[in-house]
């Protein structure tokens, strides 16, 4: 009876034990860290790497005002051929991307439509689209292209929103959007590899937290108030703060001279980086004026913005933002780094001589040492073992695995059986090498890496 009774009770805990599974499997990952499954294998011999160049990439939520930046998504691609050693493949292969949440962003009569950027464009960019086409010409679904270099392929320029097809009845923003990357045999068509990958994408710009009806930038200058267009007020006081410096400073471009005073709407919409220039934009500074960045991190100093506090939760009244929170690597998740740990705080940034091409490397003193120097000024630039970029392997900046979001770990998972940095050798080699790894071991110079901007259509 003892006997029977143990074996019933061992039937039982069994039983509950695979019913946990079960609801696990169906409920899913609560986080990035908790997901674990069997990885692909892969039959035909070949892996796909695959990461979003940056680790956040913002657009206006509306652009009949002015404009910061405009939809503008990039993703990249490496092909491996497995083997001792394994091969990064060029030819032979094409590579293709699809967004199948998000399969519009404008343009289609049967829905609204995701932004107003195609309305207003033309005149902010000087080219013609058509609605879901993006400023390089590439849509939501698409053929990468093989880059100059030809170690590597890259779909840039995506006009990707914040919005899955299914959230527009409610307008719900999904900042995490997945991507489906498929290489193919070139003349079989046959799938070789597939990968999902993240492409970070938010409007979560705060600009009401300050610039809104009745909040401090507001009533501290006496300019007319807008209560339901913030842009309208950020124009006020530019115009209220620079009107005797136009002439001088416009003396060389009468053409943007003749488009002052910016809060009047006929000179509207604004595209910010026209005359402040903008290396995310590919734009040259004009005159004397400061850069962009320069100028937005040196305006909204401690004086000028006492509520922007200096750590993450001050970034996060312009760059998105306290619900995207696009700081998400390991950094910040396991290790208490907040962004002013890299890039010092707002004044500090306001003298950054060439921003966004200039940024804190993993290399510095304070960080990982000189032995992880990537040699070039930016992370996702850089190429390490076996001439893969370090974003292959490690994911994009201020995303750098473990991420906090589930979204950013199914690549891992499906390449390796579980979340972090790649690090199963046998992803790329066919037997685990006897040699110890190294990081490096590729060419420190790229001859034509990827860019961060737009190109010159876009100027």
């Amino acid at each position: 009876m003892r006997k029977l009774c143990l074996v019933s009770t061992l039937i039982i805990l069994a039983l509950a034990a695979a019913a946990i599974i079960t609801v696990q499997a169906i409920a899913g990952p609560t986080d990035s860290k908790s997901i674990g499954v069997s990885p692909q294998q892969s039959e035909t011999g070949y892996v796909l790497l695959g990461w979003n160049n940056l680790g956040m990439h913002c657009y206006n939520p509306d652009y009949s005002t002015l404009a910061i930046l405009p939809p503008y998504n990039t993703l990249v691609a490496q092909v491996i051929k497995l083997g001792d050693p394994p091969q990064i493949v060029t030819s032979g292969v094409t590579v293709e991307y699809t967004f199948p949440d998000n399969t519009y962003s404008a343009g289609d009569p049967a829905r609204p439509d995701k932004t107003n950027f195609w309305d207003f464009v033309g005149e902010l960019f000087g080219v013609e689209l058509e609605p879901d086409v993006g400023l390089t010409g590439k849509g939501l679904a698409g053929m990468m292209d093989l880059a100059a270099d030809g170690n590597y392929f890259i779909a840039e320029g995506i006009p990707l929103t914040e919005f899955r097809d299914q959230d527009t009845s409610y307008w719900i923003r999904y900042p995490y959007q997945t991507a489906e990357l498929t290489v193919r045999d070139a003349e079989t068509e046959a799938v070789l590899a597939t990968l999902t990958v993240v492409a970070p994408v938010s409007t979560e710009f705060s600009c009401a937290n300050c610039h809104a009806a009745g909040m401090d930038a507001a009533t501290r200058y006496p300019i007319p108030i807008s209560d339901t267009n913030v842009n309208a007020n950020i124009l006020a006081i530019h115009d209220y703060l620079n009107a005797n410096n136009y002439a001088t400073y416009l003396a060389d471009r009468p053409d943007l001279l003749a488009k002052t005073p910016l809060s009047d709407e006929d000179n509207q919409p604004v595209l910010c980086a026209g005359c402040h220039g903008d290396n995310a934009l590919g734009y040259p500074v004009v005159g004397n004026i400061k850069n962009l960045s320069n100028a937005m991190h040196g305006h909204h100093n401690p004086t000028n913005a006492p509520d922007i506090t200096p750590d993450t939760d001050g970034c996060y009244n312009c760059h998105p933002g306290p619900d995207t929170k696009c700081l998400r690597d390991t950094m910040s998740q396991d290790f208490a780094l907040n962004c002013t740990n890299c890039h010092g705080d707002i004044t500090q940034v306001a003298t950054n001589p060439d921003p966004w091409l200039n940024e804190p490397k993993c290399g510095n003193p304070g960080c990982h040492g000189a032995a992880y120097d990537t040699a070039l000024p930016l992370f996702q630039k850089s190429m390490g073992h076996g001439g893969i970029y370090c974003e292959g392997c490690h994911d994009s900046t201020h995303a750098v695995a473990t991420s906090r979001e589930t979204n950013d770990a199914l690549k891992f998972v499906q390449l390796q059986g579980h979340a972090g940095s790649l690090r199963d050798c046998t992803v790329c080699h066919t037997t685990p090498p006897a040699d110890m790894f190294t990081h490096m071991g590729a060419p420190a110079v790229i001859t034509q890496p990827f860019k961060t901007f737009l190109p010159a259509v876009a100027r």
